[in-house]
């Protein structure tokens, strides 16, 4: 037992010395919180709440919806709040804590301003799931049921934090639904009006993606980069690396489509089909049949 407490010992005081690779790839200020999952969790359950009342909560039935999307929006504001400060801090150890107070409480603002567009836009995706696919008995029905309009819901809600500049949050968010809807969206990716996304498991949409109006994606599609451009010190550079997705276009189960190329408005990209260069608006790229022997 002594030794254990030893080792215990021993290790207590390596961990809790400063670490330079952890302070490194990790640079916050001393004693400053982190984002915290359960609360973005609690900021996404209001957002749903405000964007589809009663789909998500019980508390939204049979009340007065004025006052209740008055209280909700100010509970959000509170934790949102809190939470863009904590992302703030994550990438400084410079910033006041009176001028971190200060930005976070304006961007909190500007994101709730933004709410009733996004909402707009999310409205659109449940229409387009649901004229796209024949089993959706209703809109409501795809609101409640369908991932893809969860992986929208936080999609959309990380894009536009991601606009106003606000660190880490739009990534935790877009991985949490990662992590329960198997779509993988990157919030830097920008995506229009009426996108759907059938069953959805395995979608994977990369941050410099842009997505046209009217596109409708099947399981399993990779939106992905062919390949990466370095800095002078071997790192990979940000630049735009993914495909441009123009108006219309499907794109069938399992395809994959790699790099800064574009796909046509109006085409047709079939199952399967392994993509690395443009094709014109009105195409129809589809596997080569085997030939009979």
């Amino acid at each position: 037992m002594a030794q254990l407490t030893d080792i215990i010992r021993k290790n207590i005081e390596s961990l809790t010395g400063l670490d330079p690779i952890e302070y490194k790839y990790v640079p916050r200020r001393e004693g400053q919180s982190l984002p915290n999952m359960t609360r973005l969790k609690e900021i996404i359950s209001i957002l749903k709440d405000v964007f589809f009342p009663g789909f998500y909560s019980e508390a939204a039935t049979g009340v007065d919806m004025r006052q209740y999307l008055g209280e909700q929006m100010e509970q959000l504001n509170m934790l949102l709040t809190e939470q863009i400060r904590n992302g703030l801090h994550f990438f400084s150890d410079q910033a006041s804590d009176v001028s971190d107070a200060d930005a976070a409480a304006g961007l909190s603002l500007l994101f709730i301003d933004k709410i009733p567009e996004i909402k707009h836009l999310l409205c659109t995706d449940v229409q387009a799931m649901y004229d796209n696919d024949p089993a959706a008995k209703s809109p409501g029905e795809v609101i409640i049921c369908y991932p893809s309009i969860l992986a929208m819901i936080h999609y959309r809600v990380a894009h536009e934090l991601l606009l106003l500049g606000i660190p880490v949050l739009p990534r935790i968010i877009t991985e949490l639904a990662h992590s329960a809807t198997g779509i993988d969206i990157h919030p830097g990716a920008r995506i229009g009006e009426y996108f759907s996304i059938d069953h959805g498991t395995g979608v994977v949409i990369g941050e410099t993606v842009i997505i046209g109006n009217h596109v409708n994606l099947y399981k399993g599609v990779t939106l992905g980069a062919k390949n990466f451009v370095l800095d002078e010190c071997g790192i990979p550079m940000n630049l735009p690396r993914h495909p441009i997705i123009e108006d219309n276009v499907v794109i069938y189960s399992n395809a994959t489509v790699l790099g800064r190329i574009t796909i046509g408005h109006d085409s047709v990209i079939g199952g399967n089909v392994w993509l690395t260069n443009s094709v014109p608006p009105h195409s129809r790229v589809v596997q080569h049949k085997a030939d009979s022997k």
